[in-house]
C-alpha cells in the first residue's frame, strides 16, 4: 500500500526529517547548535556514520523519513528515535507500542487521514484529542485536523515507523483484524531453523529487513500457527495494496489475517531465505524446502513460489509426519474395499494403481502400503517427486529431471537393484507406463497413481498413453480411486433434515429418504466451519479375470464399469453417501466431491 506523505510537497532537511517552514526560535536555537537526529544519534554512539550513509541513501527512494529507515534497517529502537525527537521539539514523546489506545479516538480520524498526515489518535479528553506526531510543528496538519474532528489537537512526538504501524495495526479497513491481534493470538515461537541459508552480505537493505524482528516473529508465528491449526498448505498472495494469507484446512482454503502491506518484500524475502532460494531472483519459480524443529516436533515445509503481476505468491505444503497416519484401517475403506485392496498388495506382482486429483490423499494411501509392506526380507524402493515423507526402511528416490533423473530413468535402474516392490510416484508418460508394467510381468509389485476421474477410467487412460490392451490386462491387479471429504465436527454435531428432493437427486432411495441425518453446527473446536479433519471416500476396483477379458477386448470404459457395477463395485458418490448415513459427512461434501453414475 503506497502511503502520501503530508511532506510530499515540502522541502526537506535529509538530515533532520524537518521541513523549510518557519521555525519556533526554540527549536531553530536547537538545530543551529547541531542539535538534529543524526547528529544525536552520532554522538550518543547509537549509530556509525556509515549506518547514517546508508539510510541517507534509502531514503532517496523510501519516500520516509532518516529515523524510519534507521529503524527499518535495525540500526536503532523506536524508542530511541522518540526519546530524540523529545529532545529536538521539546515536547512529550510518546511510546505506541505501550500504551492503551482510545478506540472512540480512532473513530474521529479516517485512516486514509492518519496515513496522508502522519498522525495517530491515542485518546480523547473532553474537547481535546491526544495526537502522535512525527512533526508538531506541521501547522497545516493540525488546522486541518481540528476542522476535520472539531476537537482541539494536544500533540505528542512519536517516530514515523511507530506511527504507520500503529494505523496499520490499529485500523481494521479490511474487516479481518489487526496485525498486533493476530500476534497476540499466535503467541511468541521459538523454532530452530535446521537447514538455512548463510545470510548474503551483497544483498544490502533486503537483507537487513528480513532479519528484522518483526519479520522474523511473524514468519514464525505463521508456520507455528498454521502447524497448530492442522493446515496442509499455506498460501501467501502479493496484491497491488496487500498480502493475503490463507491455509488450506481440511481441503478448504480460509482466509486468515493479513499483516500491514509495507511488509510484504521483506515478509515473502525471508521465506525464500529460509528455504534457500535466491531472493534475488524474482522473475522465475522457485522450489525450496524449510524444515524447523517446533516443540520437539520436525516439520518439513515444501515452498513453492510463482512471480505474479505484484511480486512472488509463495505456496508452503506442510509435511508433518506426527499427523500422518499410515494405517489402512483408519483411512476410511468401506469393509469388503479394505479386503479387495490388501489382498491385491499382498499378492507377489501386478500393479497397483491410485487415481485421484492432486491433495486427494492418494501418496497417503501408498505410503499405508508400504508401510504394512516393509519388512526386513523385502527390498521396497520408491521414486517420487518430491519426496513427501522418510519411511524407515524404504530406500527413496528423489526425482531431478533437470539432470535427466526421470521417472522412466529411475524404474531401469531399480530394476538393476533386486527390488521386491517398486513405487512409482506417478505414471505420467508412455515410457514410465511401458517399464511398469514391464517390472510387474517379471515379478515385482508395482504401486503408483495416476491421473483420472474413477476406477473403470484408468484402464483406457493407460491405452490412450500407447499401451496395448492385453499388456495392461495381464499386469494389472488393482485400481483404487478415492477423494477426502471434510467429516462433521464431533464438539457441535447435530441432526439435521434434508429435502426429500435433494436426497433423491444424490441418489438415495428407499429407507435412506427418511433416516436421520447430521451436520455441524460450529463452534470454536472447528473455527464455526462444522467440520473437523477428513475422511477417505474409496472405489476398489479389482481386475478380475472376466474383467482381464473385456480389457484385452478393447472395451469401453462404459462396459468396464457396466461390469465392475454388476459384480459389487461401490462407487465413490455410495461410498459417500453410505458415511453420510452414518453421521461422518455431509451431503454437500458427498455432492462437492463426487458424481452421480
Amino acid at each position: 500500500m503506497m502511503r502520501a506523505s503530508a511532506r510530499a510537497n515540502k522541502a526537506s532537511d535529509p538530515d533532520s526529517g524537518t521541513t523549510d517552514e518557519e521555525r519556533s526560535p526554540d527549536v531553530e536555537a536547537r538545530l543551529q547548535s547541531g542539535e538534529t537526529i543524526p547528529g544525536m544519534l552520532l554522538r550518543g554512539g547509537f549509530v556509525t556514520a556509515e549506518q547514517i550513509s546508508k539510510a541517507h541513501a534509502r531514503q532517496k527512494t523510501s519516500g520516509h523519513r532518516l529515523g524510519y529507515n534507521l529503524i527499518e534497517l535495525g540500526y536503532v529502537e523506536p524508542q530511541t528515535i522518540t526519546t530524540l525527537l523529545e529532545r529536538q521539539f521539546g515536547i512529550d514523546g510518546i511510546d505506541l507500542a505501550d500504551v492503551e489506545i482510545d478506540p472512540s479516538a480512532l473513530k474521529l480520524i479516517p485512516p486514509e487521514i492518519a496515513r496522508k498526515y502522519e498522525v495517530f489518535p491515542v485518546s480523547r479528553d473532553g474537547s481535546m484529542i491526544v495526537l502522535a506526531m512525527t512533526d508538531p510543528r506541521e501547522w497545516t496538519a493540525i488546522d486541518d485536523l481540528k476542522f476535520l474532528t472539531g476537537y482541539d489537537i494536544e500533540p505528542r512526538v512519536a517516530d514515523e515507523y511507530s506511527i504507520l504501524e500503529a494505523i496499520d495495526t490499529h485500523y481494521d479497513e479490511e474487516g479481518e483484524g489487526s496485525y498486533r491481534r493476530l500476534l497476540e493470538d499466535l503467541g511468541e515461537f521459538e523454532l530452530e531453523v535446521i537447514e538455512e541459508t548463510p545470510e548474503d552480505e551483497d544483498l544490502g537493505v533486503l537483507a537487513a529487513q528480513v532479519e528484522a524482528a518483526p519479520v522474523v516473529k511473524f514468519i514464525n508465528s505463521l508456520l507455528a500457527d498454521a502447524v497448530q491449526r492442522g493446515a496442509s498448505d499455506i498460501h501467501v498472495e502479493p496484491y497491488e495494496d496487500e498480502l493475503r494469507i490463507r491455509y488450506r484446512i481440511d481441503g478448504v482454503l480460509r482466509q486468515m489475517i493479513s499483516p500491514p502491506p509495507r511488509m510484504k518484500a521483506a515478509l515473502i524475502s525471508r521465506i525464500k531465505i529460509l528455504a534457500d532460494l535466491n531472493i534475488a531472483e524474482r522473475r522465475v519459480p522457485q522450489d525450496g524446502r524449510i524444515k524447523l524443529r517446533m516443540a520437539k516436533r520436525v516439520i518439513d515445509f515444501r515452498v513453492s513460489t510463482l512471480p505474479t503481476l505484484f511480486g512472488e505468491k509463495i505456496v508452503m505444503r506442510i509435511l508433518d509426519k506426527g499427523n500422518l497416519t499410515l494405517d489402512l484401517e483408519r483411512l476410511g475403506f468401506p469393509v469388503e474395499a479394505l479386503h479387495d485392496f490388501l489382498d491385491s498388495i499382498e499378492a507377489p506382482f501386478g500393479i497397483i494403481l491410485v487415481t485421484g486429483p492432486t491433495g486427494s490423499g492418494k501418496t497417503t494411501t501408498l505410503y499405508s502400503a508400504l508401510t504394512r509392506l516393509n519388512q526386513p526380507g523385502v527390498n521396497i524402493m520408491t521414486a517420487e517427486d518430491p519426496v513427501e515423507y522418510n519411511l524407515k526402511g524404504i530406500n527413496q528416490v528423489q526425482i531431478r529431471e533437470e539432470i535427466g533423473l526421470d521417472f522412466a530413468q529411475s524404474l531401469r535402474a531399480f530394476l538393476r537393484q533386486d527390488p521386491n516392490i517398486i513405487m512409482v510416484g506417478e505414471v505420467r508418460d508412455l515410457e514410465t507406463a511401458s517399464i511398469a508394467i514391464k517390472a510387474a510381468l517379471t515379478g515385482h509389485l508395482v504401486l503408483s497413481t495416476i491421473h483420472t476421474n474413477d476406477a473403470p477410467s484408468t484402464v483406457n487412460r493407460l491405452v490412450d498413453m500407447g499401451m496395448q490392451p492385453f499388456l495392461v490386462a495381464t499386469a494389472m491387479r488393482c485400481i483404487v480411486a478415492q477423494r477426502l471429504v471434510r467429516k462433521i465436527c464431533l464438539a457441535c454435531k447435530k441432526p439435521h433434515q434434508y429435502a426429500r428432493e435433494a436426497l433423491e437427486d444424490a441418489g438415495i432411495e428407499g429407507p435412506g429418504l427418511d433416516a436421520v441425518y447430521y451436520e455441524g453446527a460450529g463452534c470454536d473446536e472447528c473455527d464455526d466451519t462444522g467440520y473437523r479433519g477428513r475422511i477417505g471416500l474409496y472405489e476398489v476396483m479389482r481386475i478380475t479375470g472376466p474383467l482381464r477379458q473385456l480389457i484385452t477386448n478393447h472395451a469401453t470404459t462404459d462396459e468396464i464399469r457396466a461390469h465392475a457395477l454388476k459384480n459389487g463395485l461401490v462407487t465413490l458418490r455410495e461410498d459417500g453417501l453410505a458415511k453420510m448415513m452414518q453421521g461422518m459427512t455431509t451431503l454437500d461434501e458427498v455432492l462437492r466431491e463426487t458424481a452421480l453414475v
